[in-house]
């Protein structure tokens, strides 16, 4: 009795991997003969788990979503990835996520073995969590815009801005994207016949969803390269045209995401930069270690002109 108990968990191991096992599969894993694997899908079954099977020579058995959640089988780097996983998301800026995350730890902790209760209580005394101090946005809306960008159906939300005006949006939403410690949304602005991003923190959903829409390509084919550029550019308070001395491919290296550039030819191009004030951004220019023209803005180049006075005072003295 205990060996068939054994072997069907090991057998229940097995099928929750997301692919198809065909019998002599299962047999030649488990060491037994297909008629024995027939015996025990049949036992599994009987216990309430859904084990799908699909006749023919490409087919086979797979474990399918059921009524309950059947006990999860994981091997140890799976059961500590889960712990770690769960610790991390008990500080990924999503309310009500934390006391959730850290009740699931505490029920996974009690079953892990002692080797790997080490092992993961060693990564969490030798770890420290900044506290989060930012805003954090609501699980449900998180849920309303994943839900609507799965189904491809238009999301209408009051959007609440920097300087707490409230807006109304239509869109359609592409992707939900987390960084710096937060949730933004990326999506098509119906209205003003953009792409925008948008902090999740500031969104209320409103319901019904629109219709149905097409998914647009990705933003600049990259969903997160566009989300680090706009939020790179969105803090900029003062912003310049710059004509550089130098090739595009060789100034790239040099320049953060947010900062556009435009061939003229094989030893020019045209920066579009910015900063939160003029005098930052002329500093910030000097390091490039190049010769450089600025085309649209006299308060840098007043800046610049200060600067240099600066310099040439200092290597005089």
């Amino acid at each position: 009795m205990l060996e068939t108990s054994a072997r069907l968990l090991r057998l229940l191991s097995l099928l929750q991997t997301p692919r198809d096992w065909t019998g002599p599969q299962l047999a030649e894993r488990l060491g037994v003969t297909t008629r024995t694997i027939r015996n025990d899908i049949e036992r599994l079954r009987s216990l309430g788990y859904p084990v799908h099977a699909t006749p023919g020579v490409a087919g086979g058995y797979r474990l399918g979503a059921g009524a309950s959640l059947p006990p999860l089988l994981l091997d140890d780097e799976e059961a500590v990835a889960v712990a770690v996983g769960l610790r991390t998301a008990a500080s990924g800026g999503i309310s009500g996520m934390e006391q959730t995350s850290l009740r699931a730890l505490a029920k996974l902790e009690q079953v892990l073995p002692s080797r790997l209760r080490h092992r993961v209580n060693a990564l969490h005394a030798a770890t420290v969590s900044v506290p989060r101090t930012g805003p954090t946005v609501d699980a449900d809306v998180l849920t309303v815009i994943a839900s609507a960008i799965r189904a491809n159906e238009r999301l209408r939300f009051d959007y609440r801005a920097h300087d707490g005006a409230t807006t109304r949006r239509d869109a359609e939403p592409h992707r939900l994207v987390h960084t710096r410690g937060r949730w933004y949304l990326v999506a098509w602005d119906v209205t003003r016949n953009d792409w925008r991003t948008f902090r999740a923190d500031r969104i209320t959903p409103r319901t019904p969803n629109g219709p149905r829409f097409t998914p647009r390509p990705a933003p600049d084919g990259d969903v997160a390269a566009y989300v680090d550029r706009t939020l790179g550019t969105a803090t900029w308070r003062h912003r310049a045209r710059v004509k550089v001395h130098a090739s595009a491919t060789e100034i790239a290296a040099r320049l953060p995401p947010a900062v556009t550039i435009e061939p003229i030819d094989d030893r020019t191009c045209w920066l579009n930069v910015g900063s939160d004030t003029p005098h930052t951004l002329a500093l910030w220019l000097g390091m490039l270690d190049t010769d450089f023209e600025v085309a649209d803005s006299p308060e840098l180049a007043a800046h610049l002109k200060a600067l240099a006075a600066r310099y040439l005072r200092a290597a005089a003295s």
